[in-house]
């Protein structure tokens, strides 16, 4: 399965917006399959953007988001403005197609401060 940032910036959401800072999150998101939304939720448990368990029996696939960590608030917050998202996915698609999670965090807080004037 591939990794789709987009879905990743969605779960971010979804798990900023609950009110318990501690209780399991099982994001139901339009246009994602269960399977690709805790595929997701493992990896970015893995890459430390959030806390969340794995819920997996011999027979079902099932991760739980717990709530985000600090690396996760900070790609949340270089994320956040859909205008600074879309032109940032708009410059690695016309120039690369994809990169590194790194590499978009720092374009993201780069095209950030050019918006501030900074």
């Amino acid at each position: 399965m591939k990794r789709d940032i987009e879905l990743v910036r969605k779960i971010l959401l979804e798990i900023e917006s609950k009110d318990e800072p501690d209780g399991w999150i099982f994001p139901e998101l339009e246009g994602y399959s269960e399977e690709e939304v805790n595929y997701h939720i493992k990896i970015m448990a893995e890459a430390g953007l959030i806390e969340a368990r794995d819920l997996s029996t011999m027979n079902t696939f099932e991760w739980a988001a717990i709530n985000l960590t600090w690396e996760g608030h900070e790609f949340l917050d270089a994320s956040r403005n859909d205008t600074i998202w879309k032109k940032s996915k708009s410059i690695i698609k016309d120039k690369l197609g994809s990169v590194s999670f790194e590499v978009l965090k720092s374009l993201l807080i780069k095209t950030t401060a050019a918006h501030l004037g900074l």
